[in-house]
């Protein structure tokens, strides 16, 4: 079925809702962030935004959830259109390979992580931010209330709190990469930072929303232009072959967009010049990446014939 009407969004998603309420094997939440241990991995929602903000959606698709990781497109975007590509030389753009939180790798590479979108990579594009903005999280949080026009987005204190209490390997990637010169806050306020970034809570159609300047190649929700078209192209590049940790392959693969998912078990995708997505549920694959969210976007495209391929 090849769609040639915005008006096919809604019975697209409701196929797809009930496709995936029959599908056995969610995975499980993400038990090492006790905040979000407990979520039902059964939860699903999704929603698509049009370019003039126009949005579709099914199931839980406007409860919120913790974004996490998803909000790195978000602090990516943000700091490129402030230094440009002098960013590119304090975080590189190729696929990772290993564990979104590995140490192994910055070893070899001195301190420089593969990638914008495993967790040294975050830590540097957040602590940049920092250094440009004085409040990494909170210019964040300003943005995605902006596009989304929720201003009730907002950070969770209890995830945020649970993240610092485990953090450890986080920490420890932040000051691997601080005696390498490329962290320039202390580590403790970078940390802090992070955390409450990784905490936001908001719904699939506020993300949806918020990623649309990514499908408009820069422009934002009220005209305005964040990133140049060839910025918006590095970021959405970065995402189809980084977004989904170590299996970006085989999301490019089964789904053909750029995605950026989080263990919160929301993955955010772009149709370049069409339309955006968000789907939600929390049970995870053994990559982080969320099973019932794959497997909804596998279908869409499938179902559209929506594809940058």
């Amino acid at each position: 079925m090849i769609m040639t009407s915005s008006l096919s969004f809604q019975p697209v998603l409701e196929r797809i809702a009930e496709e995936i309420e029959h599908t056995p094997g969610r995975g499980r939440p993400a038990d090492y962030i006790p905040a979000l241990a407990a979520r039902d991995p059964r939860s699903f929602g999704m929603a698509v935004a049009e370019l003039d903000g126009t949005v579709y959606g099914v199931g839980e698709w406007r409860e919120p959830f913790s974004a996490q990781s998803v909000t790195k497109v978000f602090t990516l975007a943000l700091d490129l259109a402030r230094e440009g590509d002098e960013l590119w030389e304090h975080v590189g753009r190729e696929p990772s390979g290993n564990p979104f939180n590995s140490l192994v790798q910055l070893e070899y590479e001195s301190g420089i992580p593969r990638n914008p979108f495993i967790n040294a990579g975050a830590l540097v594009v957040t602590d940049r931010l920092q250094t440009r903005t004085g409040d990494a999280a909170g210019t964040l949080l300003e943005f995605l209330r902006d596009e989304s026009g929720n201003p009730e987005v907002d950070f969770d204190a209890e995830v945020a709190a649970s993240e610092a209490a485990h953090g450890d390997r986080n920490a420890a990637l932040a000051h691997f990469m601080a005696s390498y010169g490329n962290i320039d806050n202390a580590v403790p306020l970078l940390l802090d930072q992070y955390f409450r970034q990784c905490s936001i809570r908001a719904s699939c159609a506020d993300l949806a929303l918020a990623t649309a300047f990514l499908a408009r190649h820069g422009v934002r929700a009220d005209g305005s232009r964040l990133l140049s078209r060839s910025q918006a192209k590095q970021v959405n590049a970065v995402m189809l072959t980084c977004g989904t940790y170590d299996a970006a392959g085989d999301f490019a693969y089964r789904v053909g967009l750029p995605g950026k998912s989080g263990v919160g078990g929301g993955i955010v995708a772009v149709v370049p010049g069409r339309c955006t997505l968000c789907v939600w549920s929390p049970g995870l694959d053994d990559r982080g990446n969320s099973v019932a969210g794959v497997a909804a976007l596998d279908r869409f495209t499938t179902l559209t014939g929506l594809s940058v391929f």
